[in-house]
């Protein structure tokens, strides 16, 4: 029998918005899982005390921002009407369903000019400890990588431009242990750089509309202008710590500063796993020299085509010369100012050899390898790749740090963004990763018990024995 339900769009009805909103709701859940007042003691300095009109409550305008980030909306806009016309939104607000929700350009102005970035840095670090007072971070193991964030820029608006290339922060250590080696060998030091000399510069592509992005190209990507977000996160996927610079910027260059950071706050990180791009001389002395282990990938050599690999050039570390393919020795020539020893060969050798083509094709015939100085570290991270550290560590990257940058930019809308200049891209991101962590720690609350039990038993074990060899069932990360 057909049935026809009458209209009753005026109907006028008494209801309770706590009632309506499921009591299962991700809202509901991270309402219980922290404290939103703690807002307050942050903001209260940027307010007058007893003048002026009275303000949006702050805690609002950061609901409002978690709402943004937490379902992927694209725009604060947007946000407000999603607000508008859901009674979760409004729920988690605080606001009736008759009440007027505050204006985008508010809420857009509020963290443009108001909420600075210590104050969004406290935030995350807020929620990123409220986690670990749960017991919900394991640090032991920090997965560290970078992905790119289209920026608001268009790509035919540019301009060519010199900018000073930026010192490496090892060039003093580097250059002391490159005189060190050279007097050892008999040969004169480098002087020290004079402060009259002006900084090497490169050519660099920047952007009209927003120049504080980068242009990025990578293999099969589109070249575009967008922004690097280095980013560090443990096995749980709670993210630690974030750097966000132009995307023009190699992974390795940015390292120092992530991994600073993350282990001045967590001291109780063990081993670094991270991908190819930061298997440097430099980085791998870094960790090591502070006791704990990088898991690196193999990297394959990056040599021309028809010619002989770099691992094929033997290093006699007793004699302090190289053996090539061919069993001819190359001693050791000088220690130049990047830090690496070059081997020449004899070019009587060479002219003879019947595989010259593919050892060198100098008009001299002589062939020259380089090592750095640092290149024992690089072989005792190859000695972690291949432990049971390193094969149980490493297949996790998929599981944790490419999880999140998956998540963020399916999920929560972080493929591009509307934001410029690298202070508000930086807020931007931070704020996105702190709503992550939330509602990560907010459904952490619904796990069970003994798992609970499992993570208590486990921070009993602290030597590094359990903690690596130990296998965890494949549900616990």
């Amino acid at each position: 029998m057909l049935k026809r339900e009458e209209e009753q769009r005026q109907a006028v009805e008494m209801l309770c918005t706590d009632m309506i909103v499921p009591k299962d709701h991700l809202l509901r859940k991270i309402d219980k899982a922290v404290d939103f007042k703690y807002i307050y003691t942050l903001v209260e300095e940027l307010y007058s005390p007893d003048n002026g009109r009275p303000s949006v409550d702050p805690v609002v305008l950061f609901k409002i921002v978690l709402i943004q980030h937490l379902f992927g909306i694209r725009s604060l806009r947007q946000t407000v009407k999603e607000i508008e016309l859901n009674i979760g939104y409004r729920w988690f607000l605080g606001y009736t369903m008759s009440e007027p929700i505050p204006h985008f350009a508010t809420v857009s102005y509020a963290f443009r000019q108001r909420f600075g970035s210590d104050i969004v840095e406290h935030v995350f670090q807020w929620i990123l400890a409220a986690a670990g007072q749960r017991g919900c971070l394991s640090p032991e193991a920090v997965f560290i990588d970078a992905t790119h964030v289209k920026a608001n820029a268009n790509l035919q608006k540019k301009i060519k431009q010199a900018i000073p290339q930026a010192a490496r922060q090892y060039q003093h250590q580097l250059r002391e242990e490159v005189n060190q080696d050279r007097e050892k060998h008999g040969k004169k030091p480098f002087d020290d750089p004079s402060d009259d000399i002006p900084p090497q510069t490169r050519e660099v592509t920047v952007s009209k509309t927003d120049p504080e992005s980068g242009l990025f190209h990578k293999g099969e990507h589109k070249k575009c202008f967008a922004y690097g977000v280095h980013t560090a996160c443990e096995k749980h996927n709670f993210i630690l710590g974030v750097e966000v610079t132009a995307g023009n910027l190699h992974d390795s260059t940015v390292f120092d500063t992530l991994y600073q950071k993350t282990v001045q706050r967590f001291p109780q990180v063990e081993a670094i796993v991270a991908d190819a791009g930061y298997k440097t001389p430099w980085i791998c002395k870094q960790v090591f020299d502070e006791g704990r282990l990088p898991v690196l990938p193999y990297k394959r050599p990056m040599t021309p085509p028809g010619y002989f690999h770099s691992y094929d050039y033997v290093y006699d570390e007793y004699y302090d010369c190289v053996l090539c393919p061919q069993n001819r020795v190359l001693v050791y020539a000088t220690t130049n100012r990047e830090g690496r020893r070059e081997y020449k060969s004899n070019p009587h050798d060479c002219k003879a050899c019947s595989v010259r083509e593919q050892c060198t094709r100098s008009k001299t015939a002589q062939k020259t390898v380089q090592r750095h100085l640092w290149e024992d570290y690089i072989d005792r991270s190859e000695d972690i790749r291949h432990s049971d550290v390193g094969k149980a560590l490493y297949p996790l990257r998929s599981e944790t740090i490419e999880r999140v940058f998956a998540d963020a930019k399916e999920k929560h809308a972080m493929r591009y963004t509307y934001y410029r200049g690298l202070d508000q891209v930086t807020k931007w991101v931070k704020l996105k990763f702190a709503a992550m962590n939330l509602k990560k720690l907010a459904m952490w609350r619904d796990y069970p018990s003994f798992l609970c039990c499992f993570f208590c038993l486990q921070t009993l074990f602290r030597s590094p024995s359990f903690r690596f060899h130990f296998k965890e069932p494949a549900f616990l990360f």
